[in-house]
């Protein structure tokens, strides 16, 4: 074979396989993807890569496994569209393809049958090809009308003369839209606050805010200053230790939840555990409490043993009275309740727990290993006779990391249900990360779906001039739709339960994802496509059946394309105030402003609204080397005036500022100029617009600087302001009730 003809094969299967062969980046500059990372790319989806005989044979096995399978595995069409038919494939006499009679069942999720029928004999085959020296037809079968939203197993079978054909295919009906609250259909225009659970500081946290914190802000912000959603960082479940383990957008698993965040003081079994009320009473415990709500930044690994050691206690506890000591088969209804919801959450709860446990384990006989893909072989497969032995010796410690997410999903479901009693359009509105760990519990599971020898990220643009590499593995669009898109169903439907919205990080990995091969830099990756109709589709039937709204993270550089589809699938659109220019860095005016969206100043990736208008991020990078040199941050700090003084020009234009400036300078960043400015975004026609904690008390340093690792203390810094004080603070009740004037409460 040529030089030429493995080129040609290597194109071929990359093209294959939704591999871009070229991108423009954010300057329109265009760039080439190297066969460099092609084959990695490739590799990393399980394609030997290498040598020209196995592209070629890739290539042939890829173009006929429509033909050599009888049904595609899953279908996914529209309830607004027709949703004409479904293909099966079978190998049958040449002189016999009109002949042919294949019988089809159609079952619920439930199993119960709702269709059936046949198809032929006289059904012309919609395509033939002759494979391995067989005969093959296609047939174009048509699904029934009449077919509600949801889950369907179409279930096919034909006779041939080489013997029975059956094939099964997943049918999924979805709406048009995702789900909108009834009061945003009405017109209502709402505000809320955002926030990142783990900064808040109160006088009973652990020296992180919790669920306790977050139900009393709940109560608060509904009844006292009529916010209509509280934005959170996500949820998910951390191993909450630095500087590696931190990050609620990298996160150990997107199925389960924080149990930092359970507030251990409202657990039931602490009544009723005398050993766990001697630790809280113990003087050196409650010192280290004090010396944890004390200190400036979070300190992950001080509370996480606090916490692990009073929530073990707790669990025997509710071993002994609500599970073990009542005799055979005999429990209480608390217990039951637990029974319920390990039977409710299945296997992806069993694996985590087991995870979690087996990783105890390993890292007291080895304390150096982090990932699971260096421990002992056998344990690297959450199938293997090893993991299922280790599953009954370690039973008790497997059932203590359930009832730890039980009781984690206790506490944010009762906030949830508080917040729709007290009449919150919204309520809670978390965010789902776009990846996890690869040394978390997604990754051991779902090894069959992520490519773990590369990472996602962005490439070169002017907020990172070398690109972003994000660590965490995506996931391959080839082997999830040959899963039934089974993980992207679950995430939606375990991060849809908590609140009535749903960011999704980085929404454009439904439509393309940016893929770095090990070893190379970020401007060496390439895009790889996603089936974006089909997911879209699925998010709107999660969407409306949890009755949560969806909100697309679409910062950066997205194709109008993009953004429409988004649109017409009923995603808001999240729209930063820093970003929304127009001409040569004017302001985009407040009527410029889809209304589809949520309007916030800033987000946590960026600097807070005291850091901006002093510049004070712009020092802070340099000082980290973000910036190349004095005269970057010269010129960053001289644009950074300019767009200061044109967003003055924007509020005045708006009677929302009338201050001349002092010879030029700047004006203090005063509380009214703080609710001028999101007075400015009240005026858009944006559906929410959210206030962000950090910009009510002024904080100076954000949340979490792109780029750096243990360089500066991301996901670490608290609030100034400790809780009990807000409700009095002069900028959070003002600022409520300018919100409330502009029609926003």
């Amino acid at each position: 074979m040529s030089t030429q003809e493995g080129q040609d094969w290597l194109d071929g299967l990359a093209v294959r396989c939704g591999i871009a062969a070229e991108y423009y980046d954010n300057w329109g500059r265009l760039h080439r993807t190297s066969e460099q990372t092609k084959r990695a790319v490739l590799a990393s989806m399980g394609y030997e890569s290498e040598q020209p005989e196995a592209l070629r044979e890739a290539v042939i096995a890829w173009d006929e496994a429509s033909w050599r399978q009888p049904c595609a595995p899953v279908l996914v069409r529209r309830i607004d569209q027709p949703l004409g038919s479904w293909s099966f494939s079978v190998p049958v006499e040449e002189g016999a393809a009109h002949a042919l009679r294949i019988e089809w069942e159609i079952l619920d999720e439930s199993g119960r049958l709702q269709e059936k029928g046949e198809a032929g004999p006289g059904l012309a085959p919609a395509d033939t090809t002759m494979l391995g020296g067989r005969f093959h037809a296609r047939y174009a079968v048509p699904l029934p009308p009449g077919l509600d939203c949801g889950y369907y197993d179409v279930m096919a079978h034909a006779a041939t003369s080489w013997g029975e054909v059956r094939g099964t295919l997943r049918l999924i009906v979805t709406p048009s839209r995702c789900y909108l609250p009834p009061s945003l259909q009405e017109g209502a225009r709402i505000w809320g606050l955002s926030l990142q659970l783990y900064a808040i500081r109160s006088s009973r946290n652990w020296g992180v805010g919790d669920f306790g914190d977050l139900a009393e802000i709940v109560e608060r912000t509904a009844t006292d200053l009529g916010a209509g959603v509280i934005g959170l960082n996500p949820l998910h479940a951390l191993k909450n230790a630095k500087p590696y383990h931190i990050s609620p957008y990298s996160p150990d698993s997107r199925l389960f939840l924080n149990v930092l965040y359970v507030a251990v003081e409202q657990v039931p079994e602490l009544a009723e555990s005398e050993p766990a009320q001697r630790l809280l009473k113990d003087k050196d415990f409650q010192t280290s409490l004090d010396s944890l709500r004390a200190s400036e930044l979070v300190d992950y690994d001080r509370v996480c043993a606090a916490k692990m050691t009073v929530l073990e206690a707790l669990f025997q506890t509710f071993q002994e009275r609500h599970l073990c000591d009542l005799g055979a088969g005999a429990v209480t209804q608390r217990g039951q309740a637990f029974l319920d919801y390990v039977r409710k959450e299945g296997e992806r709860l069993e694996r985590f727990a087991l995870f979690q446990a087996i990783s105890e384990e390993l890292r007291q006989r080895h304390p150096e290993v982090w990932e699971w893909k260096d421990w002992p072989a056998p344990y690297r497969n959450p199938g293997s006779p090893e993991v299922a032995a280790f599953r009954k010796e370690q039973a008790g410690r497997v059932r203590f990391h359930q009832y730890v997410q039980w009781i984690a999903d206790e506490q944010v479901t009762a906030i949830a249900q508080r917040a729709r009693a007290l009449g919150m359009p919204v309520g809670l509105y978390h965010d789902l990360a776009l990846g996890g760990s690869r040394s978390g519990s997604d990754a051991w599971v779902f090894q069959d779906v992520l490519a773990l020898t590369v990472d996602s990220g962005c490439p070169p643009d002017a907020f990172a001039l070398e690109g972003q590499n994000w660590g965490f593995p995506p996931m391959d669009p080839h082997r999830l739709r040959a899963s039934r898109y089974r993980l992207f169903i679950e995430l939606l439907r375990k991060n849809l339960t908590y609140g009535g919205a749903l960011r999704l990080d980085h929404v454009m990995g439904l439509f393309r994802l940016f893929w770095i091969p090990h070893g190379l830099p970020a401007s060496a990756g390439t895009y790889v496509a996603y089936p974006f109709e089909d997911l879209l589709g699925i998010l709107a039937l999660e969407s409306v059946r949890h009755k949560t709204m969806i909100i697309g993270e679409d910062l950066g550089t997205v194709p109008d394309e993009v953004r429409a589809s988004l649109s017409a699938a009923g995603v808001l659109s999240y729209r930063v105030l820093y970003f929304e220019r127009q001409g040569i860095g004017r302001w985009k005016e407040p009527g410029g402003y889809p209304s589809q969206a949520v309007a916030v100043v800033t987000t946590h990736d960026l600097p807070t609204l005291a850091g901006y208008w002093s510049g004070k991020d712009l020092k802070l990078r340099w000082s980290l080397g973000l910036l190349p040199d004095d005269e970057a941050l010269r010129n960053a700090q001289a644009e950074r005036a300019q767009d200061c003084r044109r967003l003055l020009e924007a509020l005045q234009a708006e009677g929302l500022w009338s201050k001349v400036d002092d010879a030029g300078s700047l004006p203090a960043l005063t509380l009214e100029l703080v609710q001028a400015m999101h007075l400015y975004l009240a005026r858009t026609p944006c559906w929410v617009v959210l206030t962000a904690l950090d910009d009510v008390t002024g904080e100076l340093m954000q949340t979490n600087v792109p780029g750096t690792l243990d360089s500066y203390p991301n996901w670490s810094r608290k609030l100034t302001l400790p809780l009990e004080a807000w409700w009095t603070a002069p900028a959070l009740v003002q600022m409520a009730a300018e919100f409330k004037k502009a029609g926003r409460a």
